[in-house]
């Protein structure tokens, strides 16, 4: 017996490394764990499973043999029929035949094409260090120019009306430095008065210098302006504009002084309550009527006031829900450290409640934008009054809907998916306080 023992003890294995873990259960791993804890983790989630794959299948079977089966070249909705000869298919023939008219409208200059779309590029240019933290700040300066010369290249005219619009507001700047040191409202004031008195004067002074240096484009009046460059216009021009209108909307209804806060409850109330259209409609018709006899007043212009304040007084509200959301401590430490009003407002209180307040403000925009094909109402031949006027006006192409409207939803949709993707990706870069 001790010799069987001496020999299992001379047979005996020690590991000296530990065994390798085993694999996981094909259940509980990859994507068979994923379908069961997403999608079949209970009977009532299989059912719905099972019901939106079927919904699914039956859209795409039904939707995707009329898309790829299109016809992309045709000279009529009667040619494209010929074509298919009965087979299920879209006239995308019309998109290609009249993209132009989409995009800048009928009577936009077809030689001045260029200016629009080099206006369109430049944009990310100018929006790439407000938007993106790690942009070059050395864009900054043609960021400021940018408003200017776009509408240089979309208006055209002569050069030295955007440079003296542009002058305006340096004016104004450096007269706010000059007297902000008295006070915020002295030097805020001053400025506008400083600003509007420069441009008065610069509207003597810009027929001599275009004279003198006639740098110019070809003029295109507002009212060949259209298609979906218009939607753009209006989109980017109001949301730029709503934005510091609605923050001053903001303090001024949570401000102290009474005339001040009552001024602003009004304006924010009265607009609230009325319809957009009904503005648009102020804009084209009643508008006039208060203007001097012979006067003329660019409905454009018109056009991207009333929006303006529609846009300007929902988002005093969503930056008011901000300013409510933050503690009281906030305030209170901006006073401990010595700071005034206007410096508490810019270094801790608005960037905080800014932050809290994205997701509203990116929900205006992007209901702004898609308001502005209201516009077409009012005889301005957007996107949509492109669609609905010249095109399917025309013997050709009447009866094409499904095509022209598909196409509309693609581009406002590329633009406001692009802007909520945007903010999510700001909110999550704005997420100081996540462990």
């Amino acid at each position: 017996m001790s010799d069987t023992h001496a020999e299992a003890a001379q047979l005996a294995f020690v590991r000296q490394e530990p065994i390798p873990p085993a694999p996981p259960p094909v259940a509980e791993a990859g994507i068979v764990k994923w379908l069961r804890d997403n999608l079949f983790s209970s009977v009532p989630n299989a059912i719905l499973t099972l019901a939106s794959l079927w919904a699914i299948w039956w859209l795409l079977s039904s939707s995707m043999p009329w898309v790829f089966n299109g016809v992309w070249d045709a000279g009529s909705l009667r040619e494209c029929r010929e074509i298919l000869d009965g087979a299920t298919g879209a006239c995308w023939a019309v998109v290609r035949e009249r993209w132009a008219q989409l995009v800048f409208g009928v009577t936009y200059p077809e030689e001045a094409y260029w200016r629009p779309a080099t206006a369109f590029v430049l944009l990310f240019v100018a929006l790439a260090p407000v938007l993106f933290p790690k942009a070059p700040r050395s864009l900054l300066p043609f960021t400021a120019v940018y408003p200017f010369l776009a509408y240089f290249l979309v208006w055209g005219g002569s050069v030295w009306v955007p440079v003296m619009a542009a002058a305006g507001f340096v004016v104004g700047y450096l007269v706010f430095q000059r007297l902000v040191a008295q006070s915020f409202a002295m030097g805020f004031f001053g400025a506008i008065a400083a600003a509007l008195v420069f441009w008065w004067v610069a509207g003597f002074v810009t027929p001599t210098l275009t004279a003198i240096a006639p740098i110019t484009l070809e003029a295109v009046e507002s009212r060949n302006m259209g298609g979906f460059m218009l939607n753009l216009i209006l989109g980017t021009v109001c949301v730029s504009l709503s934005l510091p209108i609605g923050i001053a909307l903001a303090l001024g209804r949570q401000s102290g002084m009474p005339v001040v806060k009552w001024i602003c409850i009004v304006f924010i109330e009265f607009i609230r309550g009325v319809p957009l259209i009904t503005l648009l409609f102020v804009a084209n018709v009643v508008l006039a009527y208060f203007l001097p006899p012979n006067s003329t007043f660019d409905l454009i212009l018109r056009v991207i006031i009333m929006i303006t304040m529609f846009a300007s007084a929902y988002i005093a509200e969503v930056v008011r829900g901000g300013l409510a959301a933050l503690p009281k401590g906030q305030y209170e430490a901006a006073s401990a450290l010595g700071l005034d009003y206007p410096q508490a407002m810019r270094l801790i209180i608005l960037p905080q409640a800014l932050k809290i307040s994205i997701p509203g403000i990116v929900n205006v925009a992007v209901g702004l934008f898609k308001d502005t094909t209201l516009v077409s109402v009012i005889a301005m031949f957007d996107l949509v009054g492109m669609i609905r006027g010249p095109i399917l006006a025309s013997t050709d192409w009447n009866g094409v809907y499904w095509e022209l409207f598909g196409f509309a939803a693609a581009l406002f949709f590329v633009v406001c998916y692009g802007i909520s993707q945007y903010s999510q990706w700001l909110e999550r870069q704005l997420q100081t306080d996540r462990r």
